[in-house]
This record gives C-alpha cells, sequence and structure tokens, in this order.
C-alpha cells in the first residue's frame, strides 16, 4: 500500500489506539476467573478485539461506503466494550481501577479518533466524486 500513498495500518493512530485498548483488555481478561470469563469475560475480550479488526477490514476495503460500514462497526463495538462491558466490570469489582482509568482514557482518545477518521473517509469520497 505504501506505493499508492497510503499509510500501513499499523502506523494509523487509530489502530494503535484500538491495539493499545485490546493489550490492557486482554490483561483484565487474563486476570478473570472462569465463571467470570464466561459470563461476561468472553463478550467483553470479542468486543474490544473487534474495534481493530473493524478498523483493519474497513481499511482494506476499495469503495468508501464500505469502509465506512467498518468503521461504524467499529465504533458500535467501541461503545459495546467500554460503556457497556467494563461498566460492569468495574461495578462488580472485576478490573483494578488503574485498568479501568486506563481503558477510560484510551476510550476517550479513540472516540474520538474514531469519529474523526469516520468524517474523512466521507471527506475523501465526497472529493473523489467532485474529481470523476
Amino acid at each position: 500500500m505504501k506505493s499508492s500513498g497510503y499509510l500501513p495500518l499499523e502506523n494509523l493512530e487509530v489502530y494503535q489506539l484500538a491495539r493499545l485498548l485490546s493489550k490492557t483488555a486482554w490483561e483484565v481478561y487474563q486476570s478473570l476467573n472462569w465463571q467470570d470469563k464466561k459470563i461476561m469475560g468472553d463478550q467483553f475480550i470479542e468486543s474490544v478485539d473487534s474495534v481493530g479488526a473493524n478498523i483493519a477490514e474497513g481499511y482494506g476495503r476499495f469503495h468508501y461506503l464500505d469502509k465506512i460500514k467498518f468503521y461504524y462497526n467499529s465504533r458500535a463495538s467501541l461503545l459495546e466494550s467500554c460503556i457497556h462491558w467494563l461498566e460492569l466490570l468495574n461495578e462488580r469489582g472485576k478490573i483494578a481501577q488503574n485498568q479501568f482509568n486506563g481503558m477510560k482514557e484510551t476510550f476517550d482518545k479513540l472516540s474520538m479518533k474514531l469519529n474523526n477518521f469516520i468524517s474523512s473517509t466521507y471527506k475523501a469520497r465526497e472529493k473523489s466524486l467532485k474529481q470523476q
């Protein structure tokens, strides 16, 4: 992709933040007992990992609207993981406060960056349409 003027996926800050969130989420998941993993941990880690996976899949798509669909899926997974599951883990005392605070901080940054990424993809689409 470098030759076409695109940044490699790994260099995108939005993707890096998603990977950071996954890394911290995995640490939380590993500390859970088997019952907590079964009840909420599995869904938590799947939704967190889905954030980066959808960014990656969208970034690999050719059409702008196809890309945006995956970025919206990523945003939905981000909300599921950090607004629902992370909050539940915290309420139930299953996560250390420093991990919770760090994940919330990463969530805030990632949420803003992901929304900006979606907007910039829409703008790139509009620019492309004008050039045709």
